[in-house]
This record gives C-alpha cells, sequence and structure tokens, in this order.
C-alpha cells in the first residue's frame, strides 16, 4: 500500500513539472509574438488584410508589398531610403542634386535607369511592380504613359499628392511618407521618421521664436527680362514657418511669372534663390545685383540672399535642413541655435 501510494506521488509530481515547462514555453512564445523585432507592423502581410489607399483620385489595393519599384524623381528616392526600402527598388530616376549623404550607400546599389524619365523600354526592361513619382508629369503619354495603362501591365503607380496640390504643408508631406509606409508595410519605420522629423522642425522654430514682423522674402527660380518665382507653394509654406512672408503668395498658383516692377513695389528684404540646372547660383546673383530696375530694392542694396537647393524645396525628407536653411537665412543673430 505504501508503495502504491509513492507511485502515484511520483506521478503527480511529474505531471505538475510537464505543466509547468508548457506554461513556460508558451509564456516565452507570447513574449517573442510581441517584442520590437517581431511586430505586426513590419512586413507581415499574410496576418494583413489587403492596404487600401487613395491617391490622387486613384484607388490603390496592394494585397502584399511591392517587390520591384522604381522612384521617378529625388524626393520620391530619398522617402524610400529613408524607410529602408532599398531591397525593394529596381531602378531610380530624375536627380536634381546629390543624393543625402546618409543614403548614399544604399542609393549606389540601386540602378539608375535614367538621368530624367526613363523611356518606356527601359522602365519595362526593369520588370517593375510599382512606380512612386515625385510629380504626375511622370505619368503621361510622352513619358511612362498614364496610371491606367501602367496597370493594366501590372504596375501599381503613386504620385507624391504634396507635390501635386495648391498650398501643401508640412503635414501633407507626412502623409505622403506614412502612405509609402502603409503601401510597404513598414509604418513602424515611417512614424519614426516622421516623429523625427517633427522634433527637429519645432526645435528649429522654438530657436526662432516669435516674430513680430515677418522679413519679405522673394524667391527667384529664374529669368531675365521677367522673373519665374514660388507663389501659393509648399515653398512659401517653409518660408512662413521660419517668419517670414512670401511677397507673392497672394498669387494664386503654385508657380508664376512676375515683372520686376512688381518685384520693386513689394520690395523683399531676402531673396530666396532656387539652386539647378545650368545657371549657378553666382550667375543669378550677378543677374538680380546687375539688374537696374532693382537697385532700391532692400535685398539687393543689403545683399541679402539665402540659397535653396531644389532637392530642399521639393516634398519630402530634406523639409527640417530647408527650414534650417530659410531660418537661418532670414535670422542670422539666430544661426548658432540652430545647427
Amino acid at each position: 500500500m505504501i508503495k502504491l501510494k509513492r507511485l502515484f506521488s511520483l506521478c503527480m509530481a511529474g505531471t505538475a513539472l510537464i505543466c509547468l515547462l508548457s506554461a513556460c514555453g508558451s509564456a516565452s512564445q507570447g513574449t517573442a509574438a510581441i517584442s520590437p523585432a517581431n511586430e505586426p507592423s513590419d512586413r507581415q502581410s499574410s496576418e494583413k488584410a489587403p492596404v487600401v489607399i487613395e491617391n490622387m483620385g486613384e484607388k490603390l489595393v496592394f494585397t502584399e508589398p511591392p517587390q520591384r519599384a522604381v522612384a521617378l524623381n529625388q524626393h520620391a528616392t530619398e522617402v524610400m531610403l529613408a524607410l529602408g526600402l532599398e531591397d525593394s527598388m529596381v531602378g531610380t530616376a530624375y536627380l536634381d542634386d546629390q543624393i543625402l549623404p546618409e543614403y548614399k550607400e544604399q542609393y549606389d546599389k540601386i540602378p539608375l535607369l535614367s538621368e530624367q524619365y526613363p523611356s518606356q523600354e527601359v522602365f519595362f526592361a526593369a520588370n517593375p511592380d510599382f512606380a512612386y513619382a515625385g510629380w504626375k508629369s511622370a505619368f503621361t503619354e510622352k513619358t511612362l504613359g498614364s496610371r491606367a495603362e501602367l496597370a493594366g501591365q501590372g504596375v501599381q503607380t503613386y504620385v507624391q499628392e504634396s507635390s501635386n496640390k495648391a498650398g501643401p504643408s508640412l503635414d501633407d508631406v507626412y502623409q505622403d511618407i506614412l502612405n509609402i509606409g502603409r503601401i510597404f508595410q513598414v509604418e513602424a519605420r515611417a512614424q519614426a521618421l516622421v516623429n523625427d522629423m517633427k522634433q527637429e522642425v519645432g526645435q528649429i522654430q522654438d530657436s526662432i521664436g516669435t516674430v513680430s514682423e515677418p522679413v519679405k522674402v522673394f524667391v527667384y527660380d529664374s529669368g531675365d527680362d521677367t522673373a519665374f518665382t514660388a507663389a501659393n507653394t509648399y515653398l512659401t509654406s517653409l518660408i512662413n514657418m521660419a517668419g517670414g512672408k512670401n511677397i507673392f503668395d497672394d498669387i494664386d498658383k503654385s508657380w508664376a511669372t512676375v515683372s520686376w516692377e512688381e518685384v520693386v513695389n513689394r520690395n523683399p528684404d531676402v531673396i530666396v534663390i532656387v539652386d539647378y540646372g545650368d545657371t549657378s547660383v553666382e550667375q543669378k546673383k550677378a543677374l538680380l545685383l546687375n539688374n537696374a530696375a532693382l537697385v532700391d530694392v532692400t535685398a539687393i542694396k543689403n545683399k541679402r540672399f539665402v540659397v535653396m537647393p531644389l532637392s530642399a524645396a521639393a516634398e519630402g525628407v530634406r523639409a527640417p535642413m530647408a527650414l534650417r536653411t530659410l531660418a537661418n537665412g532670414f535670422y542670422p543673430d539666430k544661426a548658432a541655435d540652430m545647427k
């Protein structure tokens, strides 16, 4: 009888040990499932419903992240690289200037399809399943074809919405970044990038402080007999955030041609020169300084110029850099606080 009792006790202890080990195993697996490396926000498409995006009047549905993407403008390329998506890219095109140094190593591993928009032949030779354009001009009959035509050939498309609407704000840029994060199922990365940008922008604005009278700003893009300038644009939004006021922000279009007489009438304190193309910054400065009509303009008399690379003026990840450039030019006495 005693032996039977001992045998029963040993069996019960063994059962308890097995249960304990099973519980520990389950707890361990539960911890792994919610660890940062295994968060369901990044690339677990089999567990997700299709991603639906509204973009420029188009409804896009993604059952899985694109695997063979082409970025068709520099600010689109830099958004993808900032999100760590280089392994999903089979081509880039149309740089305005040099890629950001922090992304150059990743960028150099991706084929450059064309200095500008690639031909349809070159584009389709890369066998893409997705194309991301900064400007809607990428998808016309003269370039890669319409978005509907590309969709019919198995290529989904996304157009940077903030680059193709009137008066976009930084919030519009953030939304584009978040949309790309959703499409590629890297939402956590996209949100982290947006948070970092917001923090840096906030620090710059805190350094500027309260501005009682914004500096008057003229944006010079190009032109000799007349001036091509920014009006109701993203750059104007950045100018406002940096404590300035675009003297042509009352024009109801993104970019406009204005007379030098009107520039004189509005008398800017600072001139922002957009740097791109075959005409150098020094050539643009010389044209403005030697323009007899501008001799009494405050910005010309004080030689107050701010140089803005075209890549920074585009709606992308360079927003904090662009804002800092403007703020340092508008308020040089506060520059030390904005580095």
